[in-house]
């Protein structure tokens, strides 16, 4: 028989890979029913105009049309997380251009799509806006004339186009500024950006003999979903069961979708099941985007490098509605300080309404905004210094016991080993050719941090009849391997090879609640979970074993493999199949566990900080990194190209080192993009004007460094039961700075704009 391996720190096969890899997967489009209908929505031509009519007598008549819905067929019932501004279809007035009117339900989908286009909606064109500074200046046309009265769950904004402002401070900013001897400030802009999953967003719902409605949705969250369908259709979430199957990749972008209800609404009023897979283009038009932000950014120091204070002053474009706006913003503020030791702080944030596109979560939450005004002013300071990057970096950098910005301790932090590594791992790498005529090469550093910890999770684990582990959490694997991360930390607890865990697919009925797939969040906050519930059952295990073998408990140890014996006996032991026996008809029930919590760490301290109306009152487990780019400027075509990037990351514990590796991996390429091509684009009359990959620009294989070098250091996470700490988003967040450091380390211009497309750079080399 083979040794036991621990799996956790062990690296194995992803336990959806045989599906993938074969195509037997199945996604939401794979899915089909038994006298299945086909969705299609139409969608305002306008960016902001008032409904008057709607007619849909042609479109009904069309055969193979079953039903139609409209928003004066829907109560006006305003939905939203922070901000209730939102409703299912649009109501009384439309506010962004692809907006969803009215949705068909018909016999396949190319007659739902010409249904749709055969509905006849009559608009009063109105005034748009789609700058966030000229949405709050006076005399802007007003997307929600009653924000006043939307219910809200924080206090900021809520009149004219102000969705939502905040102040975060520390010290005495401006008083330490009049001591400082070097001074920095800038603006600095990031744009929308498209999450860009393999898989758009879709949903089948499926009404079901008991009355309910099941809804099955390519979405980060069941438990997100059963909510957001039961408050748009008015309905108690006791009627509402959500599934999700294989999803192509989230980002943030599939936390929970209008189509969901949309679809909900057509199964319930046909009796039928109803599936709506978007195209892309669609996709790109209704969903969302990552908040464009413009950040004002001042910093100050003494001649040695002590960085004394920072000012900022961020403003998000929310798009049309509130979304997670005010939850991004606060997490904005919360990292533009940086991971420095900064006394001086005050941070003011507004978030605007525009008539474009919602913007809402994507990896990395507001803070690759706030990062690349942060990391690019760090080395702008260097540079009027007269310091080296790294060394003002190592010399302001936080450390293990400090404070983060509204109180937090820092229990672990390896920053300036990973800002170490990363310096000596590009200088003891083998040197590139020397650059071609016309282009210049540089290297450029960016600190990196981000959060673990937030929110809500559970999990269940039970012992089957065989001794063999059911395990099952709320937690959806969105392409990150937390299915595998899971049931690693729970075979290795009970010292079980992986293959005798089995992990249950997420189902609001049967799964155990988690927030959502969001945060770099699952493998801290649902990992914790996992070992609460696995414990149980250990101790559950230990406890029949104990009377099997009429020993003390105290006596006992798990063994490799599934089995229970005497510590220092190796004859005396018991296996889990007869433990698991016992317990199902003998003495004690079936053996299961269970552990639920909320995120429990250090809330903010009022005393230390001001904290004006921010969207979280505790959040944290603070994980640091470094970058480094080595990048090359063409002088004559103005394009930019990454040649290699080291990456060090301050993970606690890599449950699966391979999965950590490939996640800095794909954070960095997609942080690419951010940085040199990706950009959603709306003309003048507020149409997206890019809304396909021909014309939004992904970065391709000839567009990804040479080399990306991960690097991880290791030290366990004292609150987390086996040391982890969340990976998933950091690696992009210092991506675009770290990129934009190097162009100007070659000699080329500081660019304060993202992405620095060819264009920009030629334009700002220009004299």
């Amino acid at each position: 028989m083979n040794a036991f391996v621990d799996p956790l720190g062990a690296s194995p096969a992803r336990l959806e890979a045989r599906d993938k890899l074969s195509g037997s997967a199945r996604y939401l489009d794979d899915l089909s029913r038994p006298g299945m209908l086909h969705a299609a929505i139409a969608q305002s031509p306008h960016a902001h105009a008032r409904i008057l009519s709607c007619d849909v007598s042609q479109a009904a008549a069309l055969p193979g049309v079953i039903a139609i819905v409209t928003g004066a067929d829907i109560p006006a019932r305003r939905v939203g997380g922070m901000v209730k501004d939102e409703t299912m279809l649009a109501v009384g007035k439309v506010r962004y251009m692809g907006e969803p009117v009215a949705a068909v339900a018909a016999r396949d989908a190319e007659t739902a799509r010409l249904a749709a286009q055969l509905i006849a909606v009559e608009y009063e064109v109105l005034p748009h806006v789609l700058d966030p500074e000229a949405a709050l200046a006076p005399g802007a046309p007003i997307l929600h004339e009653d924000q006043a009265q939307y219910v809200r769950t924080m206090e900021g904004g809520g009149s004219g186009n102000l969705v939502w402002q905040a102040v975060l401070a520390e010290g005495d900013a401006e008083a330490a500024f009049a001591a400082c001897d070097v001074v920095v400030e800038g603006i600095y802009e990031t744009p929308a950006q498209y999450h860009g999953y393999m898989e758009p967003n879709g949903v089948l719902a499926e009404p079901e003999a008991n009355g309910r409605v099941l809804v099955i949705a390519s979405c980060q969250s069941v438990h997100h979903v059963q909510q957001r369908v039961a408050d748009e259709l008015g309905i108690p979430m006791s009627q509402v069961r959500a599934q999700v199957p294989k999803v192509g990749g989230g980002f943030g972008g599939k936390h929970a979708s209008n189509i969901h209800s949309i679809c909900a609404w057509l199964a319930r009023a046909t009796g039928r099941p109803v599936k709506l897979a978007l195209s892309r283009t669609l996709d790109m038009e209704i969903q969302r985007s990552r908040h464009p932000a413009r950040i004002r950014l001042r910093t100050g120091a003494k001649r040695d490098g002590t960085i004394v204070a920072r000012h900022a002053e961020i403003l998000l474009d929310g798009g049309a509605y509130a979304d997670e706006s005010p939850n991004v913003m606060t997490f904005a503020m919360l990292m533009v300080r940086g991971p420095y030791r900064i006394p001086h702080v005050r941070i003011e944030g507004r978030v605007a309404y525009t008539n474009k596109l919602r913007a809402g979560s994507f990896r990395g939450f507001g803070n690759p905004q706030a990062s690349f005004a942060g990391e690019s002013q760090i080395d702008e300071l260097a540079a009027k210094l007269g310091m080296d990057p790294v060394e003002l970096r190592l010399k302001n950098a936080v450390q293990q016991g400090d404070r983060w910005i509204g109180g937090h301790t820092l229990t672990t932090c390896r920053l300036s080993d990973c800002l170490a590594a990363v310096r000596d791992a590009q200088a003891a790498a083998p040197k590139l050719p020397a650059p071609r005529h016309g282009r210049r090469r540089g290297i450029g550093f960016a600190s990196l941090t981000h959060i673990s910890g937030l929110m809500g999770t559970a999990a269940s684990v039970h012992m089957r009849a065989d001794g063999t582990i059911a395990l099952n959490t709320g937690c959806v694997d969105i392409g990150q391997g937390s299915d595998t991360v899971m049931t690693q930390i729970c075979a290795s607890l009970l010292q079980v090879p992986i293959g005798q865990v089995a992990y249950a697919a997420q189902d609001s009925d049967l799964s155990p609640y988690n927030w959502k797939t969001a945060g770099s969040r699952s493998t801290y906050m649902t990992g914790r979970a996992v070992v609460g519930a696995t414990e149980q059952v250990r101790e559950k295990i230990l406890d029949h074993a104990a009377e099997m073998m009429e020993c003390a408990k105290a006596d006992l140890e798990l063994r490799p493999g599934g089995r229970v014996g005497i510590a220092g006996v190796p004859g005396r032991e018991v296996g889990f199949r007869e433990v698991a026996m016992r317990s199902l008809f003998k003495s004690g029930g079936p053996i299961m566990g269970f552990h639920g919590l909320v995120y429990d760490g250090e809330r903010f301290d009022p005393k230390r900080a001001l904290m004006q109306r921010l969207a979280f009152d505790n959040l944290g487990v603070y994980t640091f990194g470094a970058q480094c780019v080595e990048a090359e400027l063409d002088e004559v075509t103005g394009k930019v190209e990454v040649l290699r990037m080291f990456s060090a990351h301050d993970v606690g514990r890599a449950i699966n080192p391979v999965s950590c590796e490939g996640q800095i991996q794909g954070g960095i390429v997609q942080g690419l993009g951010y940085a040199l091509t990706e950009e959603l684009v709306w003309d003048d009359d507020g149409r997206l004007a890019n809304p396909s990959f021909a014309d939004y620009k992904l970065p391709g294989i000839k567009d990804v460094p040479r080399q990306i070098v991960p690097i991880l250091f290791e030290e366990p996470e004292p609150t987390h039961p086996v040391g982890a700490k969340g990976v998933g988003e950091i690696s992009m967040v210092g991506t675009a700075p770290a990129i934009a450091n190097a162009v100007a380390q070659a000699g080329g211009p500081r660019l304060r704009r993202i992405p620095m497309t060819p264009e920009r750079v030629l334009d700002a080399l220009e004299p």
